[in-house]
C-alpha cells in the first residue's frame, strides 16, 4: 500500500472520529486526544496530519460539503423543470448520507464556531453562497421578482431550521424532511 493511500485512510478515519467526537462532546469541549481515541490513534497523529483542531474541523466540514455536492449533482441530474431543480437543491441537504444526528450536530457546531475561526468562516461563506446561488437560480424561474428574495430566505431558513432541530433532538428523518420540503415549495408556489 502506498504512503499516499495510508494517508487517505487515516484522513478518513480522523474525519469519522471527529464527527463522532464533536457529536458526543461538542466542538469546544472535545480534545484532540478524545478524537484520536475515537480513531484508535494518538493526538500526535492528528497533529501530524492536520496541525490543529480547527484544521481537523475544516477537513471534516470539507468532507460534509463534498457529500452535499455529490447529493445535489445526483438529484440535479434527474430534475427536468425549475421546480424539480429547486426541490433537488433542497433535498440534497437532507440526503440519507448527510442528514444524520451526528452530522447535524457537527454542522450546527460548525455554524456556531464559524464567526470566530477564520478557516471555518471562509467555508461557511462559500457554502452559504453556493446554496443561495443554486436556490436563486431556480427561484427566478418560478417567482416574480418582488417575491424572490423572500422565497430564497424562507427556503434557507427552512433548511437551517430542520438541521438545527435535528441536532437538538438527535432525531433525523431524511425522507420526511424531503417530503416536507416539497410540500413547502408547493405551498409557496400557490
Amino acid at each position: 500500500m502506498t504512503r499516499r493511500r495510508i494517508r487517505d485512510i487515516r484522513h478518513d478515519e480522523f474525519v469519522a472520529a471527529t464527527i463522532r467526537g464533536v457529536h458526543a462532546h461538542g466542538f469546544g469541549r472535545v480534545t484532540m486526544a478524545e478524537i484520536a481515541k475515537e480513531a484508535g490513534s494518538s493526538a500526535a497523529s492528528i497533529a501530524y496530519y492536520f496541525g490543529s483542531k480547527e484544521k481537523l474541523m475544516e477537513a471534516t466540514m470539507r468532507h460534509l460539503l463534498t457529500l452535499l455536492k455529490q447529493a445535489m449533482l445526483r438529484r440535479y441530474a434527474a430534475a427536468n423543470t425549475a421546480r424539480d431543480r429547486l426541490i433537488a437543491v433542497i433535498d440534497a441537504n437532507f440526503d440519507d448520507q448527510l442528514f444524520t444526528p451526528a452530522q447535524c450536530s457537527l454542522w450546527v457546531q460548525f455554524w456556531s464556531n464559524a464567526p470566530y475561526v477564520p478557516i471555518l468562516a471562509r467555508l461557511h461563506r462559500i457554502n452559504r453562497a453556493r446554496v443561495q446561488s443554486h436556490v436563486q437560480a431556480e427561484v427566478k424561474h418560478l417567482f416574480p421578482p418582488d417575491k424572490r428574495a423572500a422565497v430564497t430566505a424562507m427556503l434557507q431558513a427552512y433548511m437551517d431550521g430542520v438541521w438545527l432541530e435535528a441536532a437538538q433532538s438527535n432525531d433525523c428523518n431524511p425522507s420526511q424532511a424531503r417530503k416536507d420540503a416539497a410540500a413547502l415549495v408547493t405551498l409557496l408556489l400557490q
